[in-house]
This record gives C-alpha cells, sequence and structure tokens, in this order.
C-alpha cells in the first residue's frame, strides 16, 4: 500500500507540475534587436554571434517582450538555426514565468 502512495504522489506531483505549463505566441527575437520592425528581423540577424549572445525572449501581439531564461535562450537558438523560415520569426513557447523571464520548456518557430 506504501508504494501505491508514493507512486500516485509522484504522479500528482507531474501532473501538478505539468497544469502550471503556459504558452505564448509571438515574435522570437534576439534582445539586441527587440525594438525593431520584427516583420522584417532576419534569422540570419538572429542567430548571428553578436545578437544570439544577447539572448533572446518573445513580442507578443500587445508588444510586450519577455526574456527567456538561459536554457530558453539555447532552445530559441536551436529553433532558429533549424527554421527555414528567414523573416517574420512566429514561434509558440510553452513555459512558465518566473519573475520577469520565461522558463521555456518548449519553442517552435511556425
Amino acid at each position: 500500500m506504501r508504494k501505491l502512495v508514493t507512486i500516485s504522489g509522484g504522479a500528482m506531483m507531474l501532473f501538478a507540475g505539468l497544469a502550471l505549463a503556459e504558452s505564448w505566441s509571438g515574435h522570437v527575437v534576439d534582445v539586441a534587436c527587440a525594438k525593431k520592425d520584427l516583420s522584417t528581423h532576419s534569422r540570419k540577424c538572429a542567430t548571428a554571434p553578436g545578437c544570439s549572445k544577447s539572448g533572446y525572449g518573445l513580442v507578443t501581439a500587445d508588444g510586450k517582450f519577455t526574456k527567456f531564461d538561459e536554457a530558453g535562450n539555447a532552445k530559441a537558438l536551436a529553433a532558429l538555426q533549424a527554421s527555414t523560415k528567414n523573416n517574420d520569426l512566429k514561434a509558440k513557447v510553452t513555459g512558465k514565468i518566473s519573475g520577469d523571464v520565461i522558463e521555456v520548456e518548449s519553442i517552435t518557430v511556425e
């Protein structure tokens, strides 16, 4: 009986953690270029060493920019490098807000 309770408790904690995840859509952009025209901001610019080192974030439809955590920066760079899209770098991000940063679980450039 004790094992069943432990397994059930662990499963409940897993599902509780998943319930906290949120999703956002917007433009993924490097911090250095966050104030540029996002419809013309290029993947080449976003993945260039100078811009990628500044980190990444998401600009939502209301114009709010929220930075990604360090793991999210790596995920954003990988998603941008894997994308064939050159401009208008829209993305869907899943994670949770911690202070003023998104702790990114996943990112997909659309």
